[in-house]
């Protein structure tokens, strides 16, 4: 049987297949390995909501302003103006913070790589010497039986030698 078929399938008994977990299938999610890494990152698919920030009211016409009002506005741009450059600081630090996160969470993945090659390679390893050992099960067999042999030739011998001291009496 070739090991296309005996991978895949060919319409063969259950005893000349592989097992389930070995036929060359896999349980590789396509909805898992794209899943997004937390429910509120924006993408195509979740575009969020486009929000923005409004601090002053949309003056919809032409109005005039009292003093009052004008300090008012112009203290609040100010605090503003200095909120922006604390803000502009913050998110460039939580821009750096994704950047580090996303290269270990990439380091990670490439660890994760490395260990699934050599898995593969230790199993390699183990079914080289799972078949080496079957190999030598004949010869261990053949060994068992000459011992078996003996141990029944010698009996005999043993029996005859008895029999002829004792007069066949025992």
């Amino acid at each position: 049987m070739s090991l296309q078929l005996r991978l895949f399938g060919g319409g063969n008994s259950a005893a000349g297949k592989l097992s389930a977990t070995n036929d060359g299938n896999h349980a590789i999610d396509k909805s898992k390995v794209l899943a997004a890494t937390n429910t509120a990152v924006i993408t195509p698919t979740n575009p969020g909501d486009f929000g923005s920030i409004r601090t002053a009211p949309v003056v919809p016409a032409p109005k005039y302003f009292d003093k009052e009002q004008a300090d008012a506005l112009k203290k609040l741009a100010k605090e503003k103006t200095e909120g922006t450059r604390h803000s502009k600081k913050a998110y460039k630090s939580l821009g750096k913070i994704e950047k580090a996160d996303a290269t270990v969470h990439k380091s990670h993945r490439k660890y994760e790589g490395e260990v699934a090659t050599n898995e593969l390679t230790k199993l390699r390893s183990n079914a080289s010497l799972a078949k080496k050992l079957h190999g030598l099960t004949p010869g261990y067999a053949h060994l068992g039986m000459g011992i078996d042999k003996a141990e029944n030739d010698a009996r005999t011998r043993i029996d005859a030698i008895k029999a002829k001291l004792t007069g066949g009496a025992e």
